[in-house]
């Protein structure tokens, strides 16, 4: 037996997450049912981070224990070539026996897209969130810096989660600015780990700020209460994206 390490690249409009689910075709449902016939019987591939329905990925992390005796390249063809085209096994290596996509992971960074102008490129528009009020970048950065640093993001939590702690530390929080229907403003964030629906609550909330409807200070507000009501609106799944993940 062998640890192989899969980055995989994916378009996740289609699918009910990462993480297979009772009902819908899911990520890691796909790449275990691929495994399967090259192993000769079931396969357990573990994810870096389970990104939500429709949330994209540009390089995902996964780990599983492998039977079989291919080369790497071989195998990432192999699965490529049952895969849908909209999943991609950019690369497979052999790594350390004790190697984890999930609990070996120090850090992991996600982008968040917006067309920030009247109208979405049609190139575009499954990837992004359209947001056509103009935002104003500045007011969006000064919100952002409070919550770089380890709190208790409760306040961003999704409704009903379940987790052991909602501690988690924001390593860099970043606003860049875009260009036009065709030039996504990014909101960049890297942390050692996220609660359910984390990133897409700041987003939200961040664009209330950008919009003009919520003071900047707001963003530090809703930190201390803890509160997941007092935070702005769920960015949309389809702007977001699992762009890294630091081992």
């Amino acid at each position: 037996m062998r640890t192989l390490k899969l980055t995989v690249q994916y378009d996740g409009t289609d699918y009910v997450g990462w993480q297979r689910q009772p009902n819908g075709a899911s990520i890691q449902g796909l790449i275990e049912d691929a495994l399967a016939p090259i192993e000769g019987g079931p396969a357990t591939l573990h994810g870096a981070g389970r990104t939500d329905a429709g949330v994209h990925a540009l390089a995902q992390v996964a780990s599983t224990r492998a039977a079989n005796s291919l080369d790497t390249m071989t195998l990432a063809r192999a699965l490529n070539a049952v895969l849908p085209a909209d999943v991609r096994v950019l690369g497979v290596e052999e790594v350390d026996p004790d190697f984890h996509a999930r609990f070996a992971a120090r850090s992991k960074t996600y982008e968040y897209r917006i067309v920030n102008a009247p109208l979405v490129s049609a190139f575009m528009h499954r990837y992004v969130w359209h947001v056509a009020q103009p935002l104003d970048i500045e007011a969006m950065r000064t919100a952002a810096g409070p919550l770089v640093g380890t709190h208790d993001f409760a306040g961003f939590q999704g409704a009903g989660s379940e987790t052991a702690t909602t501690e988690r530390t924001i390593l860099d929080l970043d606003v860049e600015d875009g260009g036009g229907f065709d030039l996504p403003l990014v909101v960049r964030i890297t942390g050692d780990g996220f609660l359910r629906h984390m990133v897409r609550n700041i987003v939200g909330t961040l664009v209330e700020v950008g919009s003009g409807r919520w003071d900047p200070w707001r963003l530090l507000a809703v930190l201390e209460s803890c509160d997941r009501s007092q935070a702005g609106p769920t960015a949309p799944a389809r702007g977001l994206f699992l762009s890294h993940v630091t081992y």
